[in-house]
């Protein structure tokens, strides 16, 4: 059975994780992508292809092997590789819920009209002018459809506002913004896996961000999820019910409300972090919804998870790194180190997760051991900035 992947960049997640899983279930894999040259050597069949096109996905599969299944993690194509399955009949996702989760503008009015929340939201098309009224401040001014927190800021005032949005279109021109409330309170996110008739909670995450005005993302630690049925009554309202989805949201004064809805699985390797979790085939799981199977059982955590992102503070040049790590068998704390950038690239600070050096998962019977070899690691195993 041939199972079609569509992508732009490579990724870890389908690198290590959907990758090895489509082999272990007896896929052939093409790789439909824009950027064919990046995965020379992913051992799969590659195929160039403008994938931010339905119509390019669908002419190019049309004209290759039949497919048992179309897929992509990737945030940009989701609603594309959604239309592809849908014309060769395929279990997919609805196009109009990617459409709509991608879309922050679309997902506000549709959350707002289902009555499941109301967040006070502006969206700024091209060209038009910075509102002086009706602004909830303070406010988070981000890009329509951006993500990892790329050009995402907390403003206090209309000074504030016009200098970032006059910032943000110099970096985007021709894109859609957002402004909208600041929701103040505790991050979280909840991780599901759908059918199409079922939605199985997998768990969720605690977030923890860097410093305001900017929202990165710098560590994630397992948490029972404190507001599960507001959010699987966000995913009902847009329709995202169908393979994996990974939602953030704020426990605000007011209650719980959306950030975002990613229609895919996390990453920064929390999803490589959830899958030894649950000790559960997690990838394997999700493709196998999008070939007909069942959802399984979903797996129970034991102990503690973190998953913590070292961010380079300043500017400059990697002058000493740590290297990949793995864990050995009889740890009591299993701990993974993923480096992100190599000894003598310069980095150029970003406030989005391009700050990320290197990535830190750890699993351990509880929280306070699992604190205590990533706190080890990273005293033993500094990155140096020059």
């Amino acid at each position: 059975m041939r199972l079609y992947l569509t992508a732009l960049k490579p990724t870890d997640s389908v690198t290590e994780g959907f990758l090895p899983a489509a082999r272990a279930l007896g896929c052939d894999v093409t790789i439909l992508t824009d950027r064919p040259e990046r995965y020379e050597r992913s051992g799969t069949e590659v195929l160039p292809c403008d994938v931010r096109d339905a119509r390019a996905v669908i002419d190019v599969i049309a004209h290759h092997h039949p497919p048992a299944a179309v897929f992509s993690n990737s945030d940009h194509i989701q609603a594309e590789t959604a239309l592809a399955a849908e014309y060769f009949g395929l279990p997919g996702k609805d196009w109009r819920a990617c459409a709509t989760a991608k879309n922050k503008a679309l997902t506000r009015r549709r959350l707002a009209a289902a009555g499941v929340e109301t967040v006070r939201s502006v969206r700024l098309a091209p060209g038009d002018p910075v509102p002086s009224a009706d602004v909830p401040l303070p406010a988070v001014v981000k890009p329509r459809e951006g993500v990892a927190s790329e050009d995402v800021v907390l403003v206090r005032d209309g000074r504030e506002l016009a200098e970032a949005v006059r910032e943000i279109r110099d970096r985007r021109p021709g894109e859609a913004l957002v402004v909208e409330e600041y929701l103040d309170g505790p991050l979280h996110t909840l991780e599901t896996l759908g059918d199409g008739r079922e939605i199985q909670v997998l768990g969720g995450f605690r977030t923890t961000l860097g410093p305001l005005p900017h929202f990165v993302e710098e560590r994630l630690d397992w948490e029972a999820p404190p507001a599960r049925e507001h959010v699987l009554a966000a995913l009902e309202a847009l329709g995202a019910g169908f393979g994996a989805c990974h939602t953030e949201y704020a426990m605000t004064p007011a209650g719980p409300r959306i950030i975002e809805v990613n229609y895919r699985v996390i990453g920064d390797h929390c999803d490589l972090l959830l899958a030894d979790l649950l000790e559960i085939p997690l990838f394997e799981r999700i493709l196998g919804v999008h070939l007909g199977a069942g959802l399984g059982d979903p797996g129970a955590a034991r102990g503690h998870g973190t998953a913590l992102s070292l961010v380079a503070e300043r500017s400059g040049t990697v002058a000493a790194a740590p290297g990949r790590i793995a864990p050995s068998a009889g740890d009591p704390v299993r701990l993974w180190h993923r480096p992100l950038r190599t000894v003598g690239e310069h980095i150029d600070r970003s406030h989005t997760n391009r700050d990320y050096l290197g990535i830190v998962r750890a699993i351990g019977p509880d929280r306070a051991s699992v604190d205590a070899a990533v706190a080890a690691f990273a005293a033993e195993s500094p990155w140096v900035i020059a």
